[in-house]
């Protein structure tokens, strides 16, 4: 066995899959919406892709993030209406589903799904552009059910510089100041993931309560501008948020012939270390990647983590936070500071 990270005891005798069908598993950040408006089927098993409803089943998924992504060649300009598009993409998605998936849009939902054994979803905003300068289009993606926002993807745009932006050396904008707060007043997950490091530190100089990275990585065993330096990692567990693993092979190691579970595993020990088991969770970039860490190949297993995990000595209480009550308690928390319905 492995050493287990600091505060972490080693664990023998427990069933991995009894475990993980228990637990909550959330994962924070997928791109399916793009491949269901391409024609991928959701209520049936596809065999091309990572995620439909049932594989979300079989990997025991019980709350999923559903990104709206905001492809460049549409922004600015048609930023809102692609949004827009990709919002009713999933309607039909949710309305083929029936009573299989929920659409979760507040505390009372959450657990409402996870009485009735349907798989929640959330949704997403993964780049600012939508809003342009305009508040009211952030109030209006509320009203349409959006929880949660990355403030950009790799590029500058109103509200801060992008990864892609480093050498610029620019950060929020004092519109996207005003952003975070009127997030923070709707109760909408703030997701720094994509920000360039001076955009980073700015939002979390900005928001008064828990702010996430959805899906990044420790840059400490990958060097990539998009994973997160030890003091991001640090400072998000302050706020009180969580940093969710990206398993894309790119992200995990320099040399994506080598990313396999233990090497999503190495990075969960990573942040472990940092911060303790408290502040990291799953944001597995599903259906956004080219590439997948061998024993991973789609949402169906992810119940090899969960084997991992136990192998290398997690205690249950840990595993279960990792799998999914991390995300669940900042989700909970921001949601239920909303200072509107």
């Amino acid at each position: 066995m492995e050493d287990a990270p600091e505060g972490c005891a080693p664990l023998c005798g427990v069933d991995g899959v009894r475990l993980h069908a228990d637990a909550v598993v959330f994962d924070a950040h997928v791109d399916t919406v793009l491949a269901l408006e391409r024609g991928r089927p959701f209520v049936t098993r596809s065999g091309t892709g990572h995620v439909d409803l049932p594989r979300l089943r079989s990997g025991g998924v019980d709350v999923q993030v559903f990104a709206l992504y905001i492809e460049p060649k549409y922004k600015p300009e048609r930023a809102l209406a692609r949004a827009l598009h990709l919002w009713d993409v999933f309607q039909t998605a949710l309305r083929a589903a029936g009573e299989g998936v929920l659409l979760c849009r507040t505390v009372a939902d959450l657990d409402r799904a996870a009485a009735t054994g349907r798989v929640g979803a959330i949704l997403s905003v993964e780049g600012g552009e939508p809003v342009g300068t305009d508040l009211a289009l952030l109030r209006a993606l509320y009203a349409l059910g959006v929880r949660a926002m990355g403030l950009t993807w790799n590029e500058r745009n109103a509200i801060a510089d992008g990864a892609g932006e480093a050498r610029a050396q620019g950060g929020l904008t004092e519109f996207g100041r005003e952003l975070v707060a009127e997030m923070e007043l709707l109760g909408m997950v703030i997701d720094v993931s994509h920000l360039c490091e001076r955009s980073f530190w700015d939002v979390l100089d900005a928001a008064h309560g828990p702010v996430i990275a959805s899906h990044s990585n420790a840059r400490a065993l990958c060097d990539h501008v998009r994973n997160l330096r030890d003091e991001q990692i640090r400072a998000l567990a302050a706020s009180g948020g969580v940093t969710g693993m990206n398993f894309f092979a790119g992200f995990l190691d320099p040399d994506p012939d080598r990313a396999d579970v233990r090497r999503v595993c190495d990075h969960i020990d990573h942040v472990c270390g940092l911060v303790g088991p408290g502040h990291v969770g799953l944001g597995s970039d599903f259906d956004g990647i080219a590439r997948t860490p061998r024993g991973l190949e789609d949402c169906s297993r992810l119940p090899v983590l969960t084997e991992e995990l136990l192998r290398r000595g997690y205690r249950e209480a840990d595993v279960r936070a990792i799998l999914g009550d991390n995300f669940l308690r900042v989700f909970r928390e921001v949601w239920g500071r909303a200072a509107v319905g």
